[in-house]
């Protein structure tokens, strides 16, 4: 499978994919986006793939949007087709990685700004060589995030830490994203893909049809809303209190002792 900005193989069931635009630091523009979803919506349906691993071509892991060719685009009054305003490619994209049932291993090899830290969260594990740099940069390009940084950064730092990181575009090193758990794990540059093919290669190995319903379970569960949650307390607190180990624990209370409880 040949595409025009991003290299792809398959070895030993394991597909790496490598952003192929080095020299604008693997930036989401040219056909990279388009590439990148094909290639995803490839592989969900490829049996001879069990696992991931996104990483870069050259010093960088993506820089994020091509903010050489926005400006061009604007400069020649360019504008994005009423489809692509709807359904841009980055958010199909994502939904392909998140739907995906082969686990997405990001191996980030350098800067992976804006959009590319969230390319690289879209992923299922991150595992970052000690030359990587993290950062929300949209604000300081006047922007908000896309690739689904609002989404994704408050499930793994909070939301107060993804408030400022989004709100001050400040970039981390590798070690304060480890320590932030933005990543699984750094390591030396050159261990990089080797660390990162290891662990595809013990997932590849493992049974597809219980680890893709496994990412799905882990995703669906945390997907659910507060209203959600909420209903569902409520209905547990019901069950709950028509127990004898409910009227036990409250009877235990108003009596100043320990409850027995019997399971019924």
């Amino acid at each position: 499978m040949k595409f025009e900005c991003l290299l792809y193989e398959v070895k030993d069931r394991v597909a790496t994919l490598t952003l192929n635009r080095p020299d604008r630091l693997n930036a989401l523009g040219g056909t990279l986006r388009e590439d990148l979803y094909a290639a995803i919506m490839a592989i969900g349906t490829n049996p001879e793939v069990g696992a991931v691993v996104i990483t870069g071509a050259g010093r960088g892991f993506c820089s994020g949007g091509d903010v050489k060719s926005m400006s061009e685009k604007d400069q020649a009054g360019q504008s994005s087709t009423t489809r692509e305003r709807m359904s841009p490619e980055r958010d199909r994209c994502v939904l392909a990685m998140r739907d995906c049932p082969k686990p997405i291993i990001a191996a980030v090899n350098g800067a992976a700004a804006g959009a590319g830290m969230n390319l690289a969260l879209a992923c299922d594990i991150r595992i970052a060589s000690t030359a990587a740099k993290f950062s929300q940069a949209f604000v300081k390009r006047g922007l908000a995030p896309d690739w689904a940084g609002s989404y994704f950064l408050p499930r793994v730092v909070g939301t107060a830490k993804a408030c400022e990181l989004i709100f001050t575009g400040d970039s981390l090193d590798a070690n304060e994203a480890l320590r932030l758990g933005i990543v699984n794990s750094v390591v030396a540059p050159e261990e990089l893909l080797k660390t990162a093919h290891a662990l595809a290669s013990r997932i590849a190995a493992g049974p597809p049809v219980a680890i893709a319903l496994s990412k799905r379970a882990i995703y669906r569960n945390l997907e659910a809303g507060l209203r959600e949650s909420l209903e569902f307390e409520t209905f547990a607190q019901v069950v709950c209190k028509d127990t004898e180990d409910s009227k036990e624990g409250v009877r235990a209370f108003m009596e100043k002792r320990a409850p027995v409880f019997k399971g019924h």
